[in-house]
């Protein structure tokens, strides 16, 4: 028996004439975590799929255990001991965690009935394995992402699963639930499950993975021992060239002050936040999940409503009581999960561009769709959208595409001020340059920019202030110049309260 558990080799897939892989290849040792990175569209999503039976190659080969295998579909990689772990959990919310873990694989007693008390006591046995509490007797839709995942991997264990594909495992976890993700990954591995690790996170790659390979354009690019290759050879091998200044220069000219909040509070939330933004210029809020920043940007944009403190726009006090008065007002906000709070996932692009404006299209009693599709044509042109025509769904989209479809429909918008809640979450290094390119391009043309990030390098990168919280207060103000990470993160983590920030406004 080989070094490798699976071997794909020369792998083509066509859709309609589209090739989706060219003469792909890729090797998975036993009991390795290997991370597979690349662009959005550069062919990992249909490898994945025809690992897992979805999808059957025009051509190529698929060895197992050193023998070729022919998958006709998801239960013969099932059998195979194949299972796959998604970004979005595909569980039945509705049903019990047991319930979940043995679908289709269920344990019978002679009569032919289910044997609850055995699945139920095997979930339990599961779960511990795998160092949880969770009561295999509560509903799905009872437990957070995290707690989703760990069931969805009891469940691929229940079926003696081998090979685990984790396919963007960490886009929706804080940093505790991505911590304890880890330590099961490494927990896994050491008990010889061999797994195939998704993730545009380098941080995830590097912590977790033996190996990386990279597609790029559909095609295999190379495989490498994750401590025999760099950052910036990396990044080149992913996007086909070399991004010496991952973030772009700045050109805009900051002006007069277009937002000020004063003392904003809201109970359990945050209290007493004071910064302000000027024309032209990116603000950075920063600090560990559960500061409190998305709350902030919640109220500014009028989905929470403030305790105390005022708001100022353009030195007029405002009270954007809703969003739709926020967008009267000139406040818009690209959310955190694009997915769920920015689209219709459905509905086609040129819908969800107008979506914030519906009046504006409206000819007597009827929607002018020529009017929608001129907008939607003009906006997604001048953000570089990547779609086949504006009537495709957002659902067919990569990360970064949806990610500018939200962008398209606040520039519809008459926006002073944009807020934009982790805008590079889950998209690819080649689309973070490019929405890089975006945000900089709307602070030159005159926008006030804040920017909700956890990113540390993101924040250093790309704001021309930085706002530091800690557990719901400010903790810390820099000038672009002045912030380091070691800086961020003693606010983000040491410091308290207005001291902590007077501290930083006084050097």
């Amino acid at each position: 028996m080989g070094d490798f558990i699976l071997e794909l080799k020369d792998i083509i897939k066509t859709f309609e004439g589209v090739t989706a892989l060219k003469g792909a290849r890729f090797q998975l040792r036993r009991g390795e975590v290997h991370a597979l990175m690349g662009e959005n569209g550069a062919g990992k999503s249909t490898l994945i799929k025809i690992i897992t039976g979805i999808h059957q190659p025009d051509s190529g080969t698929i060895l197992l255990d050193g023998t070729a295998v022919t998958l006709h579909g998801p239960l013969d990689s099932q059998r195979l001991g194949i299972a796959a772990i998604y970004q979005h959990v595909t569980s039945f919310p509705d049903l019990s965690v047991t319930e979940n873990i043995f679908m289709e694989n269920e344990l019978l007693l002679k009569t032919r009935f289910y044997n609850w008390r055995e699945m139920s006591a095997r979930a339990r046995e599961l779960l511990h394995s795998l160092g949880s509490a969770v009561d295999p007797s509560v509903t799905m839709r009872t437990l957070s992402v995290a707690q989703q995942q760990l069931v969805e991997i009891a469940k691929a264990l229940s079926r003696d699963a081998r090979i685990l594909i984790m396919d963007e495992p960490t886009a929706s976890l804080t940093k505790h639930e991505c911590e304890e993700l880890y330590t099961l990954v490494e927990n896994l591995r050491g008990k010889g499950v061999s797994i195939i690790f998704i993730s545009h996170r380098f941080e995830d790659m590097y912590r977790l993975a033996d190996r990386v390979t990279v597609f790029r354009d559909a095609g295999y690019i190379g495989t490498w021992d994750v401590n025999q290759i760099s950052n910036a050879d990396l990044v080149k091998a992913m996007v086909g060239r070399s991004l010496d200044q991952m973030y772009p220069s700045k050109s805009a000219r900051i002006g007069e002050t277009v937002l000020k909040i004063e003392n904003l509070s809201k109970q359990g939330y945050f209290k007493d936040i004071s910064f302000d933004v000027r024309k032209g210029e990116i603000v950075a809020l920063t600090g560990l999940v559960g500061a409190g920043r998305t709350e902030v940007c919640q109220t500014l944009f009028g989905i929470m409503k403030p305790d105390g403190g005022r708001i100022f726009l353009e030195g007029k006090e405002a009270r954007p009581a809703s969003p739709t008065r926020a967008l009267r007002l000139g406040i818009g906000l690209l959310p955190e999960d694009r997915q769920l709070q920015g689209l219709v996932m459905e509905l086609p692009i040129f819908q969800n561009v107008t979506a914030a404006r519906l009046k504006k299209y409206v000819n007597r009693f009827f929607m002018d769709v020529h009017a929608e599709m001129d907008t939607a044509v003009g906006l997604c042109g001048r953000l570089a959208l990547k779609a086949k025509n504006i009537k495709q769904a957002p659902s067919s989209l990569s990360g970064g595409n949806q990610q500018k479809v939200v962008a398209a429909k606040l520039l519809d918008c008459d926006l002073k001020v944009l807020i934009l809640d982790e805008p590079t979450k889950g998209v690819d290094v080649g689309a973070k340059y490019s929405i890089y390119e975006i945000i900089n391009e709307l602070a030159k043309t005159g926008y006030a920019i804040i920017i909700v990030s956890s990113e540390m390098p993101e924040v250093l990168g790309m704001a021309d202030r930085i706002v530091v919280m800690k557990s719901g207060r400010v903790t810390a103000l820099f000038n672009a110049g002045e912030a380091t990470q070691e800086k961020i993160f003693e606010a983000s983590v040491f410091q308290s309260g207005s001291a902590g920030a007077e501290r930083a406004k006084n050097g």
